[in-house]
């Protein structure tokens, strides 16, 4: 087994669910801490043991010897090499998965989008998601939701289809048929307002940073798809094109389901 000295209580618990297949999302709600704290747990333990994947991470564990390295600096680029590898491969890997499920799903809803947003809130370090349905007038409705906070949702489900504001999240998305990456929902203007969509995004769901895409289809706004994390981490690059693909596999879900049932009542 590995020395007692080389990883700390938490270390262990992650690296021994990490390397028995479990996804950031599922460490972070087993250990009630951030998907973000688990890569950054992971990038350490990479470092330490001297590992450049799953595999070799799990061998470690059962107590095979680390091969040489003959620089600190270069081990800790091959373990970041391998981490961001690795995510990639989850990406493609879900991708796969979720084009799967909508292609036996026969258009149902209920069992493509929780799966589509679970795989983006994993991948994308995110604590919870709303897949929201345009209604056209800057009006929307929470049509989806995963992991989101029981005060948030029950916020939802009491407004049904509600407008927003143009400074809103949702507002600016429309009117600039374009992704908005909100660093700090608390740090804008607009929270020190009465609008009631951001004091329940911030206040009721607990929401910080925040990513709004929009869902178009045939030049069409259909909806948009949105994820939250609960503390100041804004989006980066690589988890905003996650975020697309799967905002662009709604759209085909939802689609497919809208051309399912206009056959159905012919």
């Amino acid at each position: 087994m590995v020395d007692e000295t080389e990883l700390s209580p938490r270390e262990r618990q992650i690296a021994e669910r990490y390397a028995a297949g479990c996804s950031y999302q599922d460490i972070a709600s087993d250990l009630h801490i951030a998907p973000s704290t688990v890569r950054t747990h992971l990038a350490t333990i990479y470092r330490k043991l001297e590992v450049s994947s799953k595999v070799e991470l799990a061998g470690r564990l059962d107590g095979v010897a680390a091969s040489p390295r003959s620089d600190v600096d270069h081990a800790a680029i091959i373990s970041e090499l391998a981490l961001s590898l690795e995510e990639a491969l989850s990406r493609e890997k879900a991708l796969s998965e979720v084009l799967r499920i909508i292609g036996a799903s026969h258009g149902d809803l209920s069992l493509v989008m929780p799966a589509i947003l679970r795989y983006a809130l994993d991948l994308c370090d995110a604590e919870f998601g709303i897949l929201f349905e345009y209604r056209e007038h800057k009006r929307f409705r929470a049509s989806f939701t995963l992991g989101i906070p029981t005060a948030f949702q029950d916020w939802l489900d009491e407004n049904g289809t509600f407008s927003v504001s143009d400074q809103t999240g949702l507002g600016r998305m429309v009117s600039q048929r374009a992704v908005v990456n909100i660093m700090d929902v608390k740090s804008e203007a607009l929270y020190r307002t009465d609008d009631p969509l951001r004091f329940a995004t911030a206040d009721l769901g607990g929401a910080r940073s925040f990513v709004a895409i929009p869902m178009v289809a045939a030049d069409r706004l259909v909806g948009a798809f949105s994820i939250y994390r609960q503390s100041v981490r804004p989006f980066s690059e690589d988890a905003l094109r996650s975020a697309q693909i799967f905002a662009a596999q709604s759209v085909i879900a939802l689609e497919n389901a809208r051309l399912i049932g206009k056959s159905g009542q012919r």
